[in-house]
């Protein structure tokens, strides 16, 4: 999406000095992000991805580090932290914090099909429940109900007024849900938050005996994670890779495939079952405000791409529609 800190080979190379990777061979920008700056970095020894915290504090950046060091400790695939000389997993960077990490193998698969979504699915409950195990404090979802609210007041005065009334009642909706005794109960943990396509690469192989052409090779980004109901996370996994843009509709094969293989993992709970439609409108509405947030008070960027809010209001009105 955008590369908020611009940085030249040159004045990167100082700060790459307290890592023993050799020299810059590479430095690219990566327009996929949406709230930190990311670099593709190439040196004599290898491929990296530099990441310029935005807005992550020093204080709050080593949760994020250290719990995808566990994730890859328990081998998923994940990119690892790097260490400086010194034993260091990050440092300020044109006055901000940095940190690099290994570059993945592979590719993002934008249009996918049952068997990728089931590799999704299969992972993210695999992460679900290592995360059981990292012992250090996770945040909260940052952007959960006191983010949206915040953003909704930022937004309000563009909106129409057909929006205003949708985004209002639905952030009612989900205060009321989110306030009754049951939905304290749903399973909860530590989540990605932001499990799009565009966050998770496949990479081609031959002579799969299923006659799948790809095989989930890595899932990154994780600068979004943090407690909240699992359910809520397999819901924006699932507004994501299994819903037609044009309709909004799901992809019924793609959810099956989905949930199929997320609960050979991990199987839902009874009451999971009952609020699965409320959390399916839970991450339309996150993602629509954030959209709206980036759309309508976007921040400086060399490089900017703002996403289409329009996306998730048509999953939202669909799912209101249906009474999900």
């Amino acid at each position: 999406m955008a590369v908020f800190t611009a940085l030249s080979a040159t004045q990167l190379a100082p700060w790459l000095q307290r890592y023993p990777l050799g020299q810059i061979v590479d430095l690219q920008g990566i327009v996929s992000g949406i709230d930190n700056t990311n670099y593709f970095l190439t040196t004599t020894r290898g491929a990296y991805v530099l990441t310029i915290f935005e807005h992550l504090s020093a204080r709050a950046l080593p949760f994020y580090l250290d719990f995808m060091r566990h994730l890859a400790a328990r081998r998923m695939p994940v990119p690892v932290p790097v260490a400086q000389s010194d034993g260091a997993l990050f440092s300020l960077l044109r006055g901000k914090p940095a940190a690099l990490v290994s570059r993945l193998e592979g590719a993002v698969q934008m249009a996918p099909a049952a068997h990728h979504c089931a590799e999704a699915g299969r992972m993210l409950a695999r992460m679900h429940l290592a995360g059981k195990t990292f012992a250090a404090a996770a945040p909260q979802n940052p952007r959960g109900l006191a983010w949206q609210c915040e953003a909704a007041r930022a937004i309000d005065p563009f909106l129409r007024p057909a929006q205003r009334r949708l985004l209002h009642h639905e952030l009612a909706f989900q205060h009321s849900i989110q306030a009754s005794a049951e939905y304290a109960r749903l399973p909860a943990g530590i989540c990605h938050g932001d499990l799009f396509r565009d966050n998770v690469f496949f990479v081609t192989q031959q002579g799969d005996s299923a006659g799948h052409p790809c095989r989930l090779s890595g899932f990154f980004d994780f600068y979004f994670a943090g407690l909240d109901k699992w359910l809520f996370d397999i819901a924006v996994c699932i507004n994501d890779w299994c819903v037609m843009p044009a309709s909004g509709q799901y992809e019924e094969a793609r959810v099956r495939a989905f949930l199929t293989a997320y609960q050979a993992v991990r199987a839902f709970t009874p009451l999971e079952a009952v609020y699965w439609p409320a959390l399916l409108r839970a991450a339309a509405l996150r993602f629509w405000l954030s959209r709206l947030h980036d759309f309508y008070v976007p921040r400086p960027a060399k490089i900017l791409n703002v996403h289409d809010p329009a996306y998730f209001e048509r999953i939202l009105r669909t799912f209101i529609a249906k009474r999900l």
